[in-house]
């Protein structure tokens, strides 16, 4: 059963942005946590952002600080990722997760157990 499903990826210069959106199930949204995370092949999957879905809480890895914005949609059980002045190092798999419990470490992948596909987003020089 699909319950997370991730758009808004692509191909861009170095400087430029996009708009990543994660449409949640109305279940699956109403868990703890929502976040982002992002992979490449050979490493580990790393947290990006993430948000308390009640309180609106929000998390960010120092590396996207400023630049990176996640936001949340609770009418549409979606949540959103804007990415601005994308760097080359940007570039990734990106993978919306949730979890159904309360976690003390949003921005850890094992601390999720609901994910999506992913989208991939690529930062040319």
């Amino acid at each position: 059963q699909v319950q997370l499903v991730e758009s808004g990826g692509g191909s861009v210069q170095a400087g430029g942005s996009l708009r990543l959106s994660c449409a949640a199930s109305r279940y699956t949204y109403s868990g703890n946590n929502m976040g982002w995370f992002r992979q490449v092949p050979g490493k580990e999957r790393e947290g990006v952002a993430a948000i308390g879905t009640a309180g609106g809480s929000t998390y960010y890895a120092d590396s996207v600080k400023g630049r990176f914005t996640i936001s949340q949609d609770k009418a549409k059980n979606t949540v959103y990722l804007q990415m601005n002045s994308l760097r080359p190092e940007d570039t990734a798999m990106y993978y919306c997760a949730a979890n159904t419990y309360a976690t003390l470490s949003p921005l850890r992948a094992g601390s999720y157990n609901r994910w999506g596909q992913g989208t991939q987003v690529t930062v040319s020089s």
